[in-house]
C-alpha cells in the first residue's frame, strides 16, 4: 500500500489502540490555549497580551514592550504594574470596589481583567466544529491538566471535578474524572498565573507538582493538545519525565503529541515522532499525530461502551474509598455498564464487585482470568523492557504460518470491542507458552493452523 495520509490515519489508530490496550486504561490529556483558539476562537500568549494593552490606557503599544521583553511572562509583568497604577488613579470606576481592600495582591486588577475576558468569551462564543467536540468527549479521558485559564474544558467535561492552583497539590491523585488547572482559572481571578512573580512561585511548587503526576504519566497514554512542540509548557513537563521514565534516545511509547496542519496532505505521510529537547544536553522523543481534522484522532483514543456509560462524579466518590481494586480492573472492564449498576452499588451485595469486573457478571470473571495479559505485560513477564519484543514474535508467528493472532478471537488472543471498532487485546497463559517456542525456535506453526482451522480463520 502506498504511504500516503490514508496509510498514515491506519497506521497512527492501531498504534493508538495497542498503547490504550498495553497500558488498559484512559489517556490523560494535557490542553494549552490553541485548544480554545480551535474551538472558541480564543486568545494565544501573545493575542491575550495585546487585548490587555489595548483596554489600558497606561500601556504603550505592544510593539514597544515585545522589543524590550523577548518573554511574554516578562511583558505580563509590567503590564500588571501598569494595571495597578491605572486601577488607583483614572481607572478606578473599571473595577469591583472589593479589589480596593488593601489585602488584596497590586496584581490583581490585571488577572481581574483576564477573569472578564475569558468569563465573557465563554458566554458569548459559538463553539466551532461540533461533531469534532462530540468525539472528543466520548474519549472518557482519565483526566485533564491544562495550563488554559479558561473554563471551556469543564463545559465539555461537565462530570469532571475542577482542582485549581494550590488545591492540586493536596488533591487525591488515585481519583478519576478531574480536570487539573496548573495556571489557575477564570473563576478565581487571584489563582492566575500570570507575572514573573507567579512564575517563580509556580517553579517552587512545580516540584511536588510533578511528583503528584509523574505516576500518572507512567501509567496513562498521555495526549497534549493544543500546544506547539517548542512550548516551554511541554518541555518543562517531558524534562520532569525524562529524568524518571525515558532512556537516552528512546521513544516514549506512551506519550502524543497532536500537532494542527492545514495543509492537504492527502499524499503525504507525516512523521510519526517528535524530538524535543528538554534542556541544553538531553532531548525526548515523543510520538507525533499530524492532523488538520482531529475527529479520527479522538476516536481512535475514545473510551469503550462501558467507560462511556459511567457518571465519573459517582465514579470519583467510589474510588476514593477503593483505588487499589480499581486501579487495575475498572481500565480493563469488559462489562457493559450502566446506570443501573451504578444506583445498585449501594444497594445489593456484590453489585461494587461486578462493576469491578472481579465478580460472576457476564461472564466477567472468566475473562479476566482467561485472558489476564496485555502486550505490555506479556513482554515484562518474558523478561522485555516493552511490548514490541512480543508484537515481533506473533509478526513471525504470522509470517511462518499466515495466521495472524490477532484477527480473530481464539485460544491465545480476544479482542475488546468498542461497538463495532477493536478497542484493545488481551492474551492468554496459551499464548505465553506460544511465544516461548518462537523465541527458542522450538516447533509451533501446527498448533496454531490447528487452532486457526478450528475457529475457520486460515488464510
Amino acid at each position: 500500500m502506498a504511504r500516503n495520509y490514508e496509510k498514515y490515519v491506519e497506521d497512527v489508530t492501531e498504534d493508538i489502540k495497542t498503547c490504550i490496550g498495553d497500558m488498559a486504561c484512559q489517556p490523560i490529556l494535557f490542553v494549552g490555549s490553541g485548544f480554545t483558539k480551535r474551538y472558541l476562537d480564543g486568545p494565544n500568549w501573545e493575542e491575550l497580551l495585546k487585548d490587555l494593552a489595548a483596554r489600558c490606557p497606561e500601556i504603550r503599544q505592544f510593539a514597544y514592550y515585545k522589543q524590550r521583553y523577548p518573554d511574554f511572562v516578562d511583558i505580563g509583568t509590567q503590564f500588571s504594574e501598569k494595571y495597578n497604577d491605572w486601577a488607583w488613579g483614572a481607572g478606578q470606576d473599571q473595577f469591583p470596589k472589593e479589589l480596593y481592600d488593601e489585602a488584596s495582591s497590586p496584581q490583581i486588577y490585571i488577572k481581574h481583567t483576564v477573569s472578564q475576558i475569558f468569563t465573557l468569551l465563554l458566554a458569548n462564543g459559538d463553539h466551532k466544529l461540533a461533531e469534532e467536540i462530540e468525539l472528543l468527549k466520548k474519549i472518557r479521558p482519565h483526566s485533564v491538566i491544562t495550563t488554559n485559564y479558561d473554563q471551556l474544558l469543564e463545559r465539555f467535561f461537565p462530570e469532571y471535578e475542577p482542582i485549581i492552583g494550590q488545591r492540586i497539590l493536596y488533591a487525591n491523585h488515585s481519583s478519576i474524572g478531574e480536570i487539573f488547572k496548573i495556571h489557575g482559572c477564570a473563576s478565581q481571578p487571584e489563582s492566575i498565573v500570570l507575572t514573573r512573580a507567579d512564575y517563580e512561585e509556580f517553579v517552587k511548587r512545580k516540584k511536588y507538582l510533578s511528583a503528584k503526576l509523574l505516576a500518572f504519566f507512567a501509567e496513562h497514554p498521555l495526549v497534549f493538545i493544543g500546544y506547539r512542540a517548542e512550548d516551554p509548557n511541554i518541555k518543562a513537563i517531558l524534562a520532569d519525565i525524562d529524568e524518571i521514565l525515558s532512556e537516552e534516545g528512546k521513544l516514549i511509547p506512551n506519550i502524543y503529541i497532536l500537532e494542527w496542519d492545514d495543509r492537504d496532505m492527502s499524499e503525504e505521510y507525516p512523521r510519526r515522532e517528535r524530538l524535543i529537547p528538554v534542556s541544553d544536553h538531553r532531548s525526548v522523543i515523543i510520538k507525533s499525530i499530524v492532523a488538520k481534522d482531529f475527529s479520527w484522532v479522538y476516536s481512535a483514543f475514545s473510551a469503550n461502551e462501558a467507560l462511556q456509560n459511567v457518571n465519573p462524579r459517582l465514579l470519583r466518590a467510589l474510588l476514593a474509598r477503593t483505588y487499589q481494586l480499581v486501579r487495575t480492573d475498572i481500565p480493563r472492564n469488559p462489562i457493559q455498564v450502566d446506570y443501573g449498576v451504578l444506583a445498585n452499588v449501594t444497594e445489593a451485595d456484590g453489585e461494587l464487585a461486578k462493576l469491578y469486573g472481579i465478580a460472576d457478571g457476564a461472564d466477567g470473571l472468566a475473562f479476566n482470568l482467561n485472558f489476564p495479559y496485555t502486550l505490555t505485560t506479556a513482554g515484562q513477564a518474558m523478561g522485555y523492557k516493552y511490548w514490541h519484543a512480543c508484537d515481533r514474535l506473533m509478526t513471525t508467528i504470522a509470517e511462518t504460518t499466515g495466521v495472524d493472532i490477532k484477527s480473530f478471537d481464539n485460544k491465545y488472543h480476544c479482542a475488546i470491542m468498542n461497538g463495532a471498532e477493536v478497542q484493545s487485546h488481551r492474551y492468554s497463559d496459551a499464548l505465553m507458552e506460544l511465544l516461548e517456542k518462537v523465541r527458542s525456535g522450538e516447533e509451533y506453526a501446527s498448533e496454531v493452523i490447528r487452532e486457526a482451522e478450528l475457529k475457520g480463520h486460515r488464510r
